[in-house]
C-alpha cells in the first residue's frame, strides 16, 4: 500500500515536473521567436512581403531613412478599419527595417492633445481625421533622409493595395532628388476646367495628374503649341484631337531624338464634354493617322470594340441594368503576364475602346498588353449610345482577339520625310521665313538615332476619375479609392518609360480582395447561351414580321384594314414560339443561378462542416492514440 502511494506521488511529481519544464519550453521558444523575424506569408501573390523592387531601392540606398509614424494610438474610439490599417502598416514598416540592416529606422509617436507630438504632426502636414465627438485622429508617416523628407499626410485604408508602392516610392524620390519630366498633350480638361453644374469636383485635375506629380515635374502642353517647350523625360499624348501638324512634328522628332511617349487615342470619347454636348453633330474620336501611318499601325475610324465575353454591367438612363459589351472589364488572360508593365494587373476598364492593328510594311518590335476575347467584333462605335440590344443586333464575332493596347519598340522613321510642316507665307516675313526653314533643316531627323518605346492605348476615357477612382467625403477628409488597374497601368507606363523599373513591380501588387471566377464562369456560360436564343428570337421575329408584310401586300384595297386567317395562323404561331423561347430563356437563367447555389452550399459545407469535422477527427485520433500508449505495458 505504501509502495503504491510513493509510486503516485512520483507520477504526480513527474507530471508537475513536467508541466513546468513544458511551460519554460514555451516561453523560451517564444523569446527566441520574439528576436527572429520569422515570417510566412501564404498569399498566392505574396502581398504581404517585400517585393523583388523593394528589395532592390532598399540595397541600393545612399541615404539612411527614417519613417516618423504619426498614430493616435490611445485613442479609445478609433474605428476598427482604421485600427487595423495602422497595425498592418507599422508591420510592413517593420519589414522595411529589418531587411535594409538598420538603414531603416521606424519611429511611432502618440499625438495626444496639446502634447510636442502633436506640435511635431502638425509642423510635419499630418492631416487629422474628425471623429464624430469632434477628437483629431492621426495617422500619418513622414520620411526623413539627410535634409529632404517626405509625408503621407494621412494613410487612407481604401489605398491599401498601393501600401507598399507609396512607401517604397518615398525612399526611392529620398534617394533621387532629381525629378524626370512628364509632358502632358490633351484635349481634355485633365488640367482641371471650369467645374460644371451638379458634379463636384469636375473642375479638378483629374487623379492621374495630382499622382504624377507626387514622382514627376508635370507640364501641360496645349494641342496648339508648336513645340514641346523644353527638355521632356516621357511624353503622355491623351485624346490628341485636331493636333496642330506643328505639334504633330514636335513629336515626331522627339521619337526620333530618343523619347519615349504613352498615346491614348479614342474612337468615342465619352469624357469628351464638348462631343458629348453634339455628339449628333459628329463623333468625339483623336486620330494620329499621319504619325500611325510611319510607325505602321492604325485604329479603325468611328470603329469600337463589343466583347461579349467582358462585358461592364451599366445602369441605363431607364434605371434598368444591362451588360454593355462596348464597355469592357478586361482581365485574366486579357491582360500580358510577360511584360514587366501588367504582369500584376488584374482589371482595367476599356469604355468604348478602339482596335490598335499592324499595317502592311509594320517593321518595328510588337507586343500586345491588353487585348479582348475571341467573341469581340469591331461594331459602329456610336452604338454605344443605343444599349446592350442595338449591340447584340449589330454584333458579328471576328472570331479572334482585338488588341487594345499595345507597346511597339524600335528605330522609327520620321512621318515628315520633307522636313518640318510649310508655314503660311503671311505669318511671317520672308526672309524669316527662310532662316527657320535652314534651322529646321539643319536638325530634322528622317530615322531615329536609337530604339525608343511607344505605347498606344485605343481608349482615352480609361484614365478619367469615374473610370478608375471613386472620390468620396469620410468625415470631412477627402479620400479615393481606385477600383481597377488603369491608374496602375498609366503609372507603371510612366515609371517604366523614365527608368524607374524598380517600382514598376511594387505597384503592380496582387489584390486584397479576389472575385469569384468559378461563379463568373457560370455566368458567362450562361450568356453565351443565352445570347444565341435572343438572337434566334430575333431572327424568327423578323421572319414572322416579313411574312406578315407578305400577307399584306396580297390583300385587296378593301381588306387593308381586316386581318386575315393567313395573318391570324402567322400572329398565333409567332406568339406561341416567343413564349416557348422565353421559356427557355427563363430556363437557363434558373440553371445559372441553381449553379451558383450549388457551388455556394458545397463552398458552406467545407468551411462550416468538412473543416472541422476533419479537425475533430484528427484530435479523436490523436487522443486514442495517446491512450493506446499509455495503457501499453
Amino acid at each position: 500500500m505504501l509502495g503504491k502511494k510513493h509510486r503516485d506521488v512520483g507520477k504526480t511529481l513527474l507530471s508537475t515536473s513536467g508541466l513546468v519544464v513544458l511551460l519554460a519550453i514555451l516561453v523560451i521558444v517564444n523569446v527566441i521567436f520574439s528576436f527572429a523575424a520569422v515570417r510566412w506569408d501564404a498569399t498566392e501573390d505574396k502581398i504581404y512581403s517585400l517585393s523583388q523592387g523593394t528589395r532592390q531601392i532598399l540595397s541600393d540606398l545612399k541615404e539612411d531613412v527614417t519613417f516618423k509614424v504619426f498614430y493616435s494610438r490611445s485613442r479609445p474610439d478609433i474605428p476598427v478599419h482604421i485600427k487595423t490599417y495602422a497595425e498592418r502598416v507599422m508591420e510592413f514598416l517593420s519589414e522595411y527595417a529589418h531587411f535594409s540592416g538598420g538603414r531603416v529606422k521606424v519611429e511611432l509617436y502618440d499625438p495626444k492633445p496639446d502634447s510636442d507630438e502633436e506640435e511635431w504632426a502638425q509642423k510635419y502636414g499630418m492631416q487629422p481625421l474628425s471623429l464624430p465627438g469632434g477628437e483629431r485622429l492621426y495617422c500619418g508617416l513622414v520620411a526623413v533622409a539627410a535634409d529632404q523628407e517626405e509625408a503621407i499626410p494621412f494613410m487612407d485604408p481604401a489605398m491599401e493595395e498601393l501600401l507598399e508602392y507609396e512607401i517604397s516610392r518615398i525612399v526611392y524620390r529620398l534617394q533621387s532628388p532629381v525629378r524626370k519630366t512628364i509632358a502632358i498633350i490633351s484635349s481634355l480638361p485633365v488640367f482641371g476646367g471650369p467645374p460644371q453644374p451638379g458634379q463636384p469636383g469636375s473642375g479638378e485635375p483629374w487623379f492621374f495628374v495630382s499622382e504624377l506629380k507626387k514622382n514627376y515635374e508635370v507640364r501641360e502642353i496645349e494641342p496648339s503649341a508648336d513645340s514641346l517647350k523644353g527638355p521632356v523625360d516621357c511624353l503622355l499624348v491623351i485624346h490628341p484631337k485636331e493636333m496642330q501638324p506643328k505639334l504633330q512634328y514636335a513629336l515626331d522628332q522627339y521619337l526620333l531624338r530618343g523619347g519615349n511617349a504613352l498615346v491614348f487615342v479614342d474612337p468615342l470619347c465619352v469624357s469628351d464634354a464638348a462631343a458629348a454636348q453634339n455628339r449628333f453633330l459628329g463623333p468625339g474620336s483623336s486620330q494620329l493617322d499621319t504619325l500611325f501611318a510611319a510607325w505602321g499601325i492604325s485604329m479603325a475610324k468611328g470603329r469600337a470594340i463589343a466583347d461579349m465575353h467582358q462585358p461592364t454591367r451599366l445602369r441605363t438612363g431607364t434605371g434598368q441594368v444591362e451588360d454593355n459589351a462596348m464597355w469592357i472589364s478586361a482581365r485574366g488572360e486579357s491582360i500580358e503576364k510577360g511584360d514587366v508593365m501588367t504582369s500584376k494587373l488584374e482589371t482595367m476598364l476599356f469604355p468604348v475602346a478602339g482596335a490598335i492593328e499592324k499595317t502592311e510594311g509594320f517593321s518595328l518590335e510588337w507586343e500586345p498588353l491588353v487585348w479582348s476575347s475571341t467573341n469581340s467584333a469591331l461594331i459602329n462605335a456610336f452604338t454605344a449610345h443605343f444599349g446592350a440590344q442595338a449591340i447584340r443586333t449589330e454584333f458579328a464575332s471576328a472570331g479572334r482577339a482585338l488588341p487594345i493596347a499595345v507597346k511597339i519598340r524600335g528605330r522609327f522613321k520620321t512621318a515628315f520625310p520633307e522636313g518640318p510642316p510649310k508655314e503660311p507665307v503671311a505669318d511671317k516675313p520672308q526672309e524669316g521665313n527662310r532662316e527657320s526653314k535652314k534651322e529646321a533643316a539643319a536638325g530634322h531627323l528622317k530615322e531615329g538615332e536609337n530604339p525608343v518605346t511607344v505605347v498606344v492605348a485605343g481608349d482615352a476615357d480609361m484614365l478619367a476619375d469615374p473610370f478608375c477612382v471613386r472620390r468620396q467625403n469620410f468625415l470631412g477628409f477627402a479620400i479615393a479609392k481606385v477600383f481597377n488597374d488603369n491608374l496602375n497601368f498609366l503609372l507603371n507606363g510612366c515609371e517604366l518609360l523614365t527608368g524607374g523599373q524598380a517600382l514598376v513591380g511594387i505597384r503592380s501588387r496582387g489584390k486584397f480582395e479576389r472575385p469569384f471566377t468559378r461563379v463568373m464562369e457560370l455566368q458567362q456560360r450562361a450568356q453565351d447561351r443565352w445570347l444565341e436564343k435572343e438572337k434566334e428570337l430575333v431572327q424568327r421575329s423578323e421572319e414572322t414580321n416579313q411574312r406578315l408584310r407578305e400577307l399584306e401586300q396580297q390583300k385587296d384595297a378593301s381588306q387593308k384594314l381586316i386581318i386575315s386567317p393567313e395573318q391570324q395562323k402567322e400572329i398565333a404561331r409567332f406568339k406561341e414560339e416567343r413564349l416557348k423561347i422565353n421559356r427557355e430563356l427563363k430556363q437557363v437563367r434558373r440553371n445559372l443561378r441553381s449553379d451558383i447555389e450549388r457551388l455556394g452550399t458545397r463552398l458552406k459545407f467545407v468551411n462550416i462542416f468538412l473543416m472541422p469535422l476533419v479537425v475533430c477527427l484528427a484530435g479523436i485520433g490523436f487522443a486514442f492514440y495517446r491512450q493506446r500508449r499509455t495503457h501499453r505495458p
